[in-house]
């Protein structure tokens, strides 16, 4: 099964539609390191995340703790940056890949990228268009894979 990693995620919002993205297609979430926004039952419901429930979440405090839970499980890491050396069209996915994306202002720092099997880049013709918002990128790249093996029907 996919699974989409989130390394520290600032911005509420974008994580509810990750989450939601999640939900709706069975896809587990990870969400790494420190976060800028409180996830706790009170916090979700009060912002009438109805569908928090259905999300399939795994917390991990920093990288060395998901990496470790990474290499237990298998599969491939593959980062999503406006930095990959090739485009997730070209990609062939996995049942077993991880789909990692970084941060909304900063993206993935170097050594995190390092780690990874792969950085994919979602095309962009436009070349004063910098990035894509990041729960766009995500359902984007989501989809991508789960045609691929699919998963969609």
């Amino acid at each position: 099964m996919l699974k989409v990693v989130l390394y520290e995620p600032q911005i509420p919002p974008n994580t509810g539609n990750i989450a939601r993205t999640c939900a709706a297609t069975k896809t587990e979430l990870h969400l790494v390191g420190k976060l800028g926004f409180d996830i706790s039952d009170r916090a979700v419901k009060r912002a009438g995340l109805d569908y928090w429930p259905y999300v399939d979440l795994h917390r991990h405090s920093d990288w060395a703790s998901f990496i470790t839970v990474q290499h237990q499980r298998g599969g491939r890491l593959i980062a999503f940056s406006v930095k990959g050396e090739s485009s997730h069209l070209s990609q062939t996915f996995r049942e077993e890949d991880w789909l990692l994306f970084g941060q909304e202002n900063k993206g993935l720092p170097p050594e995190i990228m390092a780690s990874c099997d792969q950085i994919l880049r979602i095309p962009m013709p436009h070349p004063k268009v910098r990035s894509l918002n990041l729960s766009v990128s995500v359902a984007i790249g989501l989809y991508e894979a789960k045609r691929q093996i699919g998963e969609l029907s």
